[in-house]
């Protein structure tokens, strides 16, 4: 059997997605096509790359039962056309009437939906200026998490808020995981706190590759996300950035022998020990 390939190109997408369905498959389109051009093997958009709006109405208006939605179809028609692997980095799929999926779609070069990822953490917050988010009043929470095999080793999905949950990251990573997506509509206030510190962090005590292609700017819905796609070394290293909110595309060459060697010098995932904490809820002193 032979070796898995050693390195390969990658590419995040960052979009300023509309109200308008048809724009943005058109807009994710040309971005995805421009990366496939300049060489990238795997390319990702972000969260919510078909569809980005805050009324309940609309959102309920545009989103589709998956095997009805035309994002999908148009997304798995562009990777085969390209021979590319792409992630659709989530799309709303209807479940019901009263409940849609925040879905991630992996899709194989030869067009095929290779792995499919629900986001599994709600983003519920009140934030400082009256800026606020129910995620689960719309989004039905997911309860799987997703390692899917690519040519250059096993990646682990997941979707925006979820980055705030460490435990899930070494769970996969522990699992196989040698990659790491989190396509995100983060806010702006969070963004500039949090975004930067907190996929570094993921990435460190992972080992692994982080890919983080990003919603960035001032949406039609009024909604403002931070932009700043990103794509980190398993040493914690950005090897790319996107200039602020704009949107547009990035690349790096992924030398897939960085985990190894991020792993050997921390092995870290190997160390975990079992531990109890006292019923009284008190941290003991040991001497």
């Amino acid at each position: 059997m032979s070796a898995a390939p050693q390195s390969f190109l990658a590419a995040c997408v960052q979009m300023r997605s509309s109200c308008d369905v048809a724009d943005n498959i058109a807009t994710a389109g040309a971005l995805v096509s421009e990366a496939a051009e300049k060489g990238a093997s795997f390319v990702m958009t972000p969260e919510m790359t078909s569809l980005l709006v805050t009324k309940t109405g609309d959102l309920f208006a545009s989103a589709r039962e998956e095997k009805d939605d035309e994002a999908l179809a148009a997304f798995r028609a562009l990777a085969a056309e390209k021979s590319i692997w792409l992630l659709a980095g989530s799309l709303p799929i209807k479940l019901s009437g009263t409940k849609v999926a925040n879905r991630s779609f992996l899709i194989s070069p030869e067009g095929e939906v290779a792995a499919r990822y629900d986001k599994i953490h709600m983003f519920d917050v009140d934030l400082e200026g009256g800026e606020s988010y129910r995620e689960s009043k719309n989004y039905e929470a997911g309860r799987e998490a997703i390692i899917a095999k690519l040519p250059w080793g096993r990646i682990g999905l997941t979707v925006c808020y979820d980055i705030r949950f460490p435990h899930l990251y070494r769970m996969l990573a522990q699992a196989g995981a040698d990659f790491l997506t989190v396509p995100a509509a983060f806010t702006k206030q969070t963004g500039e706190a949090h975004w930067h510190t907190l996929l570094k962090a993921r990435a460190i005590e992972t080992g692994c590759f982080v890919f983080a292609p990003a919603q960035g700017g001032k949406h039609e819905c009024g909604r403002e996300t931070y932009g700043h796609s990103l794509i980190i070394a398993p040493w914690g290293e950005v090897i790319a950035e996107a200039a602020h909110d704009e949107p547009g595309v990035i690349l790096a060459e992924i030398d897939t022998g960085r985990i190894a060697s991020a792993r050997r010098k921390v092995p870290s995932l190997g160390h975990d020990r079992d531990f109890s904490l006292p019923e009284s809820g008190q941290a003991r002193r040991v001497s």
